[in-house]
């Protein structure tokens, strides 16, 4: 028996009927309120004609018809009974049911499982995870069924023979040169979907061989226990920069330009970042496509959900992913810092220190902050409130980085007052500030060097300079990974710029996994490289609650 498949949510305009008939998919679009004999007999027509179609197109056919094909009788069944035509189609087409044309039966799934999104990556690579992009409706992601094929990349007949039964499958090097099949099969419990069929386009390549990650998930090999959360900070690169011009020639002129490739990296990156086992992920630099096609879709394969905010216009910002077996997310408290700044009554007292000159560069600012408050699931007295940023990049920038900070620093602080005081407080990005700036000695020593004494306050110019009253309202924060040599290393450039900072008498370090050595990291001059996808080194390290 055929299935019928028939779409309709409560308060849409349309109800949806599709069914193979004669060799052809017919795809029906109903009011929800229309009777159904309307539909009935607009599906016998349908059949005839092109029944009358196939007799006119066959060759075979030697008897010329002198009467077109008789309508076939349509009629819809439920319970072994017929619906009344009068019915309308929303209360008519019920799961179960039974659509008669002519001598073809068909059974109705309405709202059966179905993959909306399902799409494979282009670029695939041995040893490094394959992750399809799927969404479905009407059913569990992680109750459905995949079959992973091989075959021979020449596309002429080779058997497809079986090579995975998981919703992730890891090319080996056996399967280089060859493509994948994949068939999806959406589910909700023992309701079962149209399968769907993907088959890549591309054939696997052979993967850069060592990786700069790869010592390093020695140590992330299995999660931390529950009262330990892994953190992972990582800039990844926003491919937008990469495919400017100045930086294609001056830039990253080192890197081997497939290297430099979005779909390269990716494969790099997601391998990355699933190795390193982590609760909580803070991501900067993410352009909004890689966010939606490739991160939010391999990671959630892996038990993480996130959640992206733009930064302006510039179509990449900010991506945190949490372990939703280890936490659960309570609330977002998203910002532009520019827009509070002038619109927030927060943050008035700051607003009138600032110059007019100082003020006008910060709003040309688009930088982002992620706020996001978790509970702990084993212990839902245990929250905490995880915050992510990349603040603004020139060097000459160190007044509005302060500014920025300060304006960040107030609204966690206000966050957590509001939504769960003495909530823990993780606060991971690109700061864009070395150790010696006055920023790193704000969050650490809750102090800044006086205005005489540090270049950051007057980094813009005297008409720009930063008012010395900024204080932070939180205890003297501590850097998790402390003060590495580098996070950043380009040619021309090398220096510690990102950082995870946590409130020392609510959390502890209990380990911080070793960077790439600085062979590794230079074993093809500097970073991004064939074995290395960003320009920054990712900081992970796992923190234990200390009460």
């Amino acid at each position: 028996m055929e299935p019928a498949v028939v779409r309709y949510v409560s308060g849409e305009p349309k109800l949806s009927i599709s069914f193979d008939l004669d060799g052809s998919n017919k795809h029906m679009l109903r009011d929800p309120t229309e009777e159904l004999g309307n539909v009935l007999t607009r599906i016998s027509i349908s059949a005839s004609k092109g029944r009358n179609c196939l007799a006119r197109k066959s060759k075979r056919n030697k008897i010329q018809q002198k009467q077109p094909t008789k309508p076939p009788v349509v009629n819809l069944f439920y319970n072994n009974e017929l619906v009344p035509e009068g019915v309308i189609n929303s209360q008519a087409w019920l799961d179960g049911a039974m659509l008669h044309v002519g001598e073809v039966k068909y059974a109705i799934q309405r709202n059966a499982p179905t993959f909306t999104t399902a799409v494979l990556p282009t670029s695939l690579l041995a040893g490094f995870p394959v992750c399809p992009k799927l969404e479905v409706e009407f059913g569990r992601l992680e109750e459905c069924e995949f079959t992973w094929y091989t075959a021979g990349g020449d596309n002429s007949g080779n058997i497809w023979r079986v090579a995975g039964l998981e919703r992730v499958y890891i090319p080996s090097n056996l399967d280089i040169g060859l493509r994948l099949r994949l068939l999806c099969t959406p589910k909700d419990g023992d309701r079962r979907g149209k399968d769907t069929e993907l088959i890549s386009i591309a054939t696997v390549d052979a993967g850069p061989g060592v990786c700069t990650f790869d010592n390093r998930h020695m140590y992330t090999l299995k999660g931390p226990e529950a009262r330990v959360l892994r953190v992972v900070s990582y800039n990844i690169l926003a491919d937008i920069y990469i495919q400017a011009e100045p930086s294609k020639t001056p830039l990253y002129s080192y890197c081997a330009p497939h290297a430099l490739e979005v779909d390269y990296r990716q494969n790099l990156i997601r391998k990355e970042l699933v190795g390193y086992n982590a609760d909580v992920i803070c991501l900067q630099e993410v352009d909004k496509r890689v966010f939606i096609d490739s991160l939010a879709p391999a990671l959630d394969a892996f038990g993480l959900d996130g959640f992206f905010k733009e930064k302006g216009k510039q179509h990449e910002g900010l991506s945190t992913f949490y372990r939703r077996s280890k936490l659960r997310l309570l609330s977002r408290h998203d910002i532009i810092i520019s827009e509070v700044l002038t619109s927030d009554p927060l943050y008035s007292d700051l607003l009138k220190k600032i110059s007019t000159n100082l003020k006008k560069r910060i709003q040309a600012k688009s930088t982002a902050l992620q706020v996001s408050m978790f509970e702990v699931l084993e212990e839902p007295s245990r929250k905490i409130c995880v915050a992510n940023t990349h603040l603004y990049w020139h060097p000459k920038g160190g007044n509005i980085r302060l500014v920025q900070i300060s304006v960040a620093l107030r609204h966690v602080s206000h966050v957590i007052s509001e939504v769960a005081p003495g909530a823990a407080l993780v606060f991971a990005g690109d700061f864009n500030s070395t150790p010696n700036s006055s920023l790193f000695g704000l969050l650490t020593q809750g102090v800044i060097p006086p205005p005489d004494s540090h270049p950051d306050w007057r980094s813009g110019g005297l008409k720009e300079a930063c008012p010395p009253t900024v204080s932070p309202p939180f205890r003297p924060l501590c850097s998790a990974c402390g003060e590495p040599a580098y996070t950043n290393y380009i040619e021309g450039f090398h220096g510690c710029l990102d950082y995870i900072f946590t409130e020392p008498d609510k959390m502890e370090v209990e380990q911080v996994i070793p960077l790439p050595s600085h062979k590794e990291v230079t074993a093809y001059q500097a970073l991004p490289s064939v074995a290395h996808p960003s320009d920054h080194i990712a900081l992970v390290c796992d923190l234990r609650w200390k009460h």
